[in-house]
C-alpha cells in the first residue's frame, strides 16, 4: 500500500508475528522514554515535527511507521533508532556520584538531586550546608507544597516571616509560593536536610 501522508506504511494490522512484537515494543520503549524526559505527547510531537496522532498511534502499537517518522521521534528523543525497537529492557541505569546533578547556592550549600531523571511533578533533593550556612529558597507557583525533612544538625527555614528551627528527624511542610530561606543554625558543625516540592501545575 502507498505510504499514508508520509508518516505510515500501512494503517491495517500485520499478520506478520515479528511485526507485530516490533510495534509493541516500539509503543512501551516510546511511553517510557517520553515520560522519562517528563514530555507530553504534544510537546514530543512538536519536537519531532510529526502529529500529535502520530504518538499517539505510536504508542498504541498501531500502524507501521515509516523510517522517516522513526529518525524523526528518535531525534527528537535523543536516541539511536535501535533503541526504539529493541526488545525493552529492565529499566535499570546505574549513576555514579560523581554524574549525579549537583550546584551550590547561597553561601555554603550544596545541592544534590536525589532523583537524577526529571520529575514532571515536583523535585527530591539533598542539601548539605557548610557550618553558618544561608540561602534563599526559589519561589513555585501558587498551590506548589514543599517538604523539608532535617536529616542531621539544626536548620533554621525562615517562610513568609516566619522562622521555624528545625532539630534532627523534623519536618516542615509550607506553601511553595511563599518567599522562604534556609539557614544552618550551627555556625561550628554542618547539617543536611531533604527538600521535597509538589509542583503545582500551570494554569490549576
Amino acid at each position: 500500500m502507498a505510504p499514508h501522508n508520509g508518516h505510515f506504511m500501512n494503517d491495517a494490522p500485520d499478520s506478520d508475528p515479528s511485526t507485530g512484537a516490533a510495534a509493541s515494543h516500539l509503543a512501551r520503549n516510546l511511553a517510557n522514554l517520553r515520560h522519562t524526559r517528563a514530555l507530553t505527547q504534544e510537546s514530543l510531537a512538536k519536537a519531532a515535527a510529526v502529529p500529535r496522532s502520530t504518538i499517539a498511534n505510536l504508542e498504541s502499537g498501531a500502524g507501521n511507521p515509516s523510517l522517516v517518522v522513526l529518525v524523526k521521534v528518535a531525534g527528537a528523543l535523543g536516541v539511536p533508532i535501535d533503541e526504539l525497537l529493541a526488545s525493552p529492557r529492565a529499566q535499570v541505569r546505574h549513576w555514579p556520584g560523581s554524574e549525579v546533578p549537583a550546584r551550590s547556592k547561597g553561601r555554603g550549600v550544596r545541592i544534590r538531586a536525589l532523583v537524577p531523571e526529571p520529575m514532571p511533578d515536583g523535585m527530591i533533593e539533598v542539601m548539605d550546608f557548610e557550618p553558618g550556612a544561608v540561602t534563599a529558597g526559589t519561589p513555585h507557583l501558587p498551590g506548589t507544597r514543599e517538604y523539608f525533612t532535617c536529616l542531621a544538625g539544626r536548620v533554621n527555614l525562615t517562610v513568609g516571616g516566619d522562622r521555624h528551627a528545625l532539630a534532627e528527624g523534623d519536618v516542615l511542610a509550607f506553601p511553595g509560593n511563599q518567599p522562604h530561606s534556609y539557614a544552618n543554625a550551627d555556625a561550628m558543625a554542618p547539617a543536611r536536610g531533604v527538600s521535597v516540592v509538589v509542583l503545582a501545575k500551570a494554569g490549576t
